[in-house]
């Protein structure tokens, strides 16, 4: 901050000023002193310039001892020398007052200028203050979304590892229902074709006893026509043993359908097993083998001996 000058600081200046040869102007005046307003430098030049004339008037001499012609002249000259002198303090100030002027309208326009800029900056301080709390702001609230992302992040790995573990148990699950199923399978196979051969055998045993039968009913035919003596008595028998031999073959042959049933429902529950979308645990139980309620040889015809009555 310029420290104060006083009116005696400037008229100083401006003396000294003179005395080098210079022009004293604002502008030299306070880079002479190093300090001063323009305004202030401005103020006590005036009363330095009006004050000028008076301090350039030299003491008049004593002439009442001197002739009056001579004091007649000397006044002449003095008269004109003073206005002379007046005459070039008046341009001398007239010039100083215009480059004054000039000094004050470039002050105040640079003053003008400097409040412009000054406003100027202002504004932008308070823009840049308004931009830098805007960016605090966002900063803050980027920052809060950042954790917040992090925090998503350890979660969704959390949930994904999760979700690993559960796929490997699901897959060690489904590998050990792929053992248990394709077992079950096999099992369900063997025990088809203990089925298909159990009702094979039924069937050839069935088919079998009817062989016998007919081969025996053809015997009893051939015996009835060389003993055609004991027909009347021996026909009731051979009916009786007919009607037999029909029943043993109808009870083998409801016994084999049965056995039919069975393993067409065995096959129907394998399908159901290979399209089962979610396989369960399978404790399969090896289905018990039916027995036929005839028994084997039941439907055979043992013709009886007769006796000759020839």
């Amino acid at each position: 901050m310029a420290r104060g000058i006083t009116e005696t600081d400037v008229h100083t200046a401006a003396d000294e000023l003179v005395a080098k040869g210079e022009r004293p102007t604002v502008e030299r005046i306070r880079a002479h002193l190093g300090t001063g307003s323009p305004n202030t430098v401005t103020r006590w030049l005036e009363t330095w310039w009006n004050r000028l004339g008076t301090r350039l008037q030299p003491a008049r001499p004593n002439l009442e001892d001197a002739p009056a012609v001579l004091v007649e002249l000397a006044g002449q000259w003095w008269g004109l020398a003073l206005k002379h002198a007046q005459e070039a303090a008046r341009r001398e100030l007239a010039s100083s007052e215009r480059a004054l002027a000039s000094e004050r309208d470039a002050l105040e326009a640079s003053s003008r200028l400097v409040a412009e800029e000054l406003a100027q900056m202002r504004a932008e301080r308070d823009v840049a203050i308004t931009g830098e709390r805007i960016a605090t702001t966002q900063a803050s609230e980027l920052q809060h979304l950042v954790d917040q992302l992090q925090l998503q992040i350890s979660e969704l790995a959390e949930q994904r590892d999760l979700e690993r573990r559960r796929a490997d148990r699901t897959e060690t699950a489904r590998q050990q229902l792929d053992v248990r199923l394709h077992e079950a399978l096999q099992t369900a196979k063997s025990e088809r074709e203990d089925w298909t051969e159990y009702v094979r055998s039924v069937e050839n045993r069935a088919l079998s006893d009817v062989d016998r039968a007919r081969q025996e009913v053809k015997e009893l035919h051939a015996q009835l026509s060389k003993t055609s003596e004991h027909h009347r008595l021996l026909e009731n028998q051979l009916r009786q043993d007919i009607q037999v031999a029909q029943s043993a073959a109808a009870t083998a042959t409801q016994s084999a359908d049965i056995l039919r049933g069975r393993c067409e429902a065995l096959e129907g529950q394998l399908s159901g097993l290979r399209n089962m979308p979610t396989p369960q645990e399978v404790a399969p139980k090896r289905p018990k083998k039916v027995r036929s309620t005839a028994a084997p040889g039941a439907c055979a015809v043992t013709p009886r001996k007769t006796r000759s009555t020839g």
